[in-house]
C-alpha cells in the first residue's frame, strides 16, 4: 500500500513542534481507522520524526491502513525532560482534538514507538492516565528505554548499538534538569509504583539488549496490575536489530508476530474519550 505525508505544526509550550501525517495514499477511505502516535527513538539526545517511514509505525500504515503521526520533539540537547514528553503529549491531544479531520477513530488512539521513543510511549500512557488528557486504547513499547538505573542487562554491557557507556549517557543529558531530585516516573517510567489502569501493552526485545530486564519487570508490573500485557523475547539479538536487519529470519519474525498483536488490538482494543 502506498503511502501520503502531510505536515502539521502545532506548539507545545510555546515551540514550534513539526508532526508527520502518514496515511494511506488512496483518498477514498471513508471508514475511520486507528490513530497511532509513533515516536522514534535515539536515546533521547538523536533522531527525527522522519525515521518513521523505516520503522514498524510505517508497516503499521501500509499493512493496516492506520494513520500514523509522527511528532519531532526536541531532543535533550535542546531541551532536557520533560520537553520530549510534553511534545508527545500535545501531539497526542491534536489527534484527539482532529479526530475528524484526520480520519481517525477517537476510541482507537494508540501510541507506539522504539527505544527513547517506547520509553516516551510508555511515560506518555502514565501521563495521560493520571491527568486525564486522553484515553489511550494500546501501546507498543518496543524494546524500551525506562530506567535510569543500571539493572542486570544494562550494567557493563557492550552490545552493539546501544551499550552501557550510550545508555548512561543519554539518560545524563535527559535526566539533567532533574539534578538532586527524585526522578519522576513520567521521565523514567521503571519509577512507576502503580500500574492499574495503564492500556494493554505489547513489546519485544532480545536477549543481547541493555533494555532486556527493564522491559521484562514492565511488562511483569503491567500484569500484575490486571493488565493484559504480552512480551516476546528473541535470544542473542541486540538493540533494534529488526529495523538494522530487517532481512533475517528472526526479525521478519519478530515483525509478523508485531503485526499479528496489533491486529488483534485493532479488533479488541478501544478507550472512548471522556466528555470535552
Amino acid at each position: 500500500m502506498k503511502v501520503r505525508t502531510e505536515k502539521k505544526y502545532i506548539l507545545s509550550n510555546g515551540s514550534k513542534i513539526k508532526l508527520l501525517v502518514i496515511r494511506p495514499a488512496d483518498s477514498g477511505r471513508t471508514e475511520k481507522v486507528p490513530g497511532v502516535l509513533w515516536i522514534h527513538g535515539g536515546g533521547y539526545i538523536l533522531g527525527m520524526a522522519e525515521m518513521a517511514y523505516v520503522s514498524r509505525g510505517a508497516d503499521l500504515v501500509k499493512k493496516f491502513g492506520v494513520t500514523v503521526v509522527s511528532p519531532a520533539y526536541r531532543l535533550s540537547g535542546k531541551a532536557p525532560y520533560p520537553a520530549a514528553l510534553l511534545d508527545c503529549c500535545h501531539a497526542l491531544l491534536y489527534m484527539k482534538n482532529h479526530a475528524e479531520e484526520l480520519g481517525i477513530r477517537e476510541d482507537q488512539l494508540m501510541v507506539g514507538g522504539e527505544s527513547a521513543g517506547g520509553g516516551l510511549a510508555a511515560a506518555l500512557c502514565m501521563y495521560a492516565k493520571d491527568k486525564r488528557t486522553v484515553n489511550i486504547a494500546y501501546q507498543m513499547p518496543l524494546y524500551p528505554m525506562l530506567d535510569n538505573e543500571d539493572t542486570e542487562t544494562s550494567r557493563d554491557n557492550h552490545a552493539p548499538v546501544w551499550n552501557t557507556r550510550r545508555n548512561h549517557y543519554g539518560w545524563r543529558q535527559y535526566l539533567r534538569g532533574i539534578s538532586g531530585r527524585k526522578v519522576p516516573a513520567y521521565a523514567a517510567p521503571a519509577r512507576r509504583k502503580n500500574y492499574a489502569g495503564l492500556p494493554p501493552a505489547y513489546t519485544f526485545v532480545g536477549t543481547a539488549e541493555p533494555f532486556l530486564a527493564e522491559t521484562k519487570t514492565y511488562i511483569q508490573n503491567l500484569r500484575e496490575a490486571g493488565v493484559e500485557a504480552e512480551l516476546d523475547i528473541y535470544p542473542e539479538m541486540f538493540h533494534a536489530f529488526d529495523l538494522l536487519f530487517p532481512f533475517l529470519k528472526v526479525s521478519r519474525e519478530a515483525m509478523e508476530r508485531f503485526e499479528r498483536h496489533f491486529e488483534y488490538a485493532a479488533s479488541h482494543y478501544f478507550a472512548k474519550q471522556e466528555m470535552k
